[in-house]
């Protein structure tokens, strides 16, 4: 079994180490995970007959999480992607929800 803690170190069963790069249960790892999980969510349900609701309302909040990320990782270029990957989904959202087409 391996044990986490929050100093970045991973311990398994057989006393090994293991050092991750990024700090344990800190509010950016929570909202990459939760990001990850929407995002993994939607992809499951992509080219799904009858789920493309889902799969662009699952994106919109996995995308949108990872943007908050990008911000707080100050990564540019995840910003650039997660801003750019949202506007896109969010266009195609309008399109089918308030123009119709």
């Amino acid at each position: 079994m391996i044990d986490d803690n929050t100093d970045n170190t991973l311990y398994t069963e057989d006393d090994n180490i293991i050092v991750s790069e990024t700090p344990f249960y800190t509010l950016d790892w929570y909202v990459k995970w939760i990001a990850s999980i929407f995002v993994l969510a939607a992809m499951s349900l992509r080219g799904v007959e009858g789920y493309e609701m889902y799969d662009l309302c699952l994106s919109l909040v996995g995308v949108f999480l990872w943007t908050i990320v990008s911000f707080m990782w100050n990564d540019r270029a995840l910003i650039l992607l997660n801003v750019m990957g949202f506007s896109f989904l969010m266009k195609t959202f309008i399109q089918i929800f308030f123009i119709g087409s």
